[in-house]
């Protein structure tokens, strides 16, 4: 079973996540006001994760990439995260924190596998 993008709407918005066929929320995107630009952002995704080269912050004097990228850094509580830029620089999904560099790489392996053909649903009622 491939992954799929899950529309939620929130109090002020709505916003996706990536789900990877197991079910994890492997990418999760911002709030977004309207429907349709949230679902903008799931054909940015779609289009931009498999062609997105990794920029690894956390390696010393790391190579900065192209857009679109995802760039992996190491946050507040010295967990590895990735956020997905588009080609225009905007964020378009972030990450979860992972405790281990090699578990982050995966999700971002994960993202390129699944995104492409990920099925679109909404949620109704949480």
């Amino acid at each position: 079973m491939a992954g799929k993008f899950v529309i939620k709407k929130t109090n002020t918005g709505v916003k996706f996540d990536l789900k990877a066929s197991n079910g994890e929320i492997i990418l999760t995107s911002e709030v977004y006001s309207e429907l349709p630009s949230c679902k903008n952002g799931i054909e940015s995704v779609k289009t931009n994760a498999p062609a997105a080269n990794l920029e690894d912050q956390t390696a010393e004097g790391f190579n900065t990439e192209k857009n679109p990228k995802f760039e992996m850094y190491a946050d507040k509580a010295g967990e590895f995260r990735f956020r997905l830029k588009a080609k225009n620089g905007q964020i378009i999904g972030v990450s979860e924190g992972y405790k281990a560099k090699a578990s982050c790489l995966n999700g971002i392996e994960s993202v390129r596998k699944n995104a492409p053909d990920a099925v679109v649903t909404e949620q109704t009622a949480s």
